[in-house]
């Protein structure tokens, strides 16, 4: 016997030895035997013959649009609560959800707080209740997890302006403060950080496509800092908004 001979033989009976130990592929849950010409004949035989139950088709078809029905109602219901927290109020689904305090923005200029998802919550529920006060519109960029997704920002506006920080569900009592989602105002005023203080004439919560004038509204003066309402009401009228701020300074003077 050669020197290769003698070194393969090893070799080839520990492979024969290692084969026989390997399960056998005609046996398992998840062995499928392929299937033979008369196996597919009695499959195809068994097809032919199938029972046919109208009625069980009824029951399946009735079962669907109940589960499709179940899940609309749903849907309009997580919608309403996502209203009521953003402080909308959701159409066609007043009367199911509490009242929320509505508020027509009057003509003149408006307290804007550019904000961000990023500021502690305490510090936005901060601003909520001094913006309560004067009339004030909180804005954000965008949305924590994207435009796609409303149920973050649904849930952060709900946190921010919620009355008692401990109520729970969409009955609970908000602030009359209203929050607009809009990045045309940031890059019309040239927001480069939060928070930033300015007073907006007219509306900016009036939405981008209804606006008269195609800028949009636009502040004289931006205030960076996080600082009371106050404080910044002040920097804002030594710049030379004195006018625009009177009627906010006022409400904010009085006790």
């Amino acid at each position: 016997m050669s020197v290769t001979a003698a070194q393969e033989a090893p070799l080839d009976r520990l492979a024969d030895a290692m084969e026989k130990r390997k399960p056998a592929k005609t046996v398992g849950p998840s062995y499928l035997p392929a299937p033979t010409p008369a196996m597919k004949r009695r499959a195809f035989e068994a097809m032919r013959r199938r029972v046919q139950a109208p009625a069980l088709e009824v029951r399946a078809n009735a079962a669907q649009a109940a589960a499709r029905e179940g899940l609309a109602v749903s849907q309009e219901a997580m919608n309403a609560r996502i209203y009521q927290a953003l402080g909308l109020a959701a159409p066609g689904l007043q009367d199911e959800v509490a009242p929320i305090p509505t508020r027509q923005p009057k003509m003149g200029f408006v307290p804007l707080l550019f904000a961000s998802s990023s500021m502690p919550v305490e510090t936005l529920r901060t601003y909520a209740v001094q913006l309560e006060r004067v009339g004030g519109v909180i804005a954000f960029r965008g949305m924590p997890g994207g435009m796609r997704q409303v149920a973050p920002m649904a849930e952060l506006t709900a946190k921010m302006l919620r009355i008692d920080p401990g109520c729970e569900g969409p009955a609970c009592a908000m602030r009359d403060v209203q929050v607009v989602v809009d990045p045309i105002l940031f890059r019309q005023h040239g927001v480069g950080r939060v928070p930033a203080f300015a007073m907006v004439p007219g509306d900016p919560t009036q939405p981008y496509c209804e606006r008269e004038d195609e800028a949009g509204p636009r502040a004289s003066h931006l205030i960076y800092g996080d600082a009371a309402l106050s404080g910044l009401v002040e920097e804002y009228a030594r710049l030379g908004g004195k006018e625009e701020v009177s009627d906010a300074a006022a409400r904010l003077s009085r006790r």
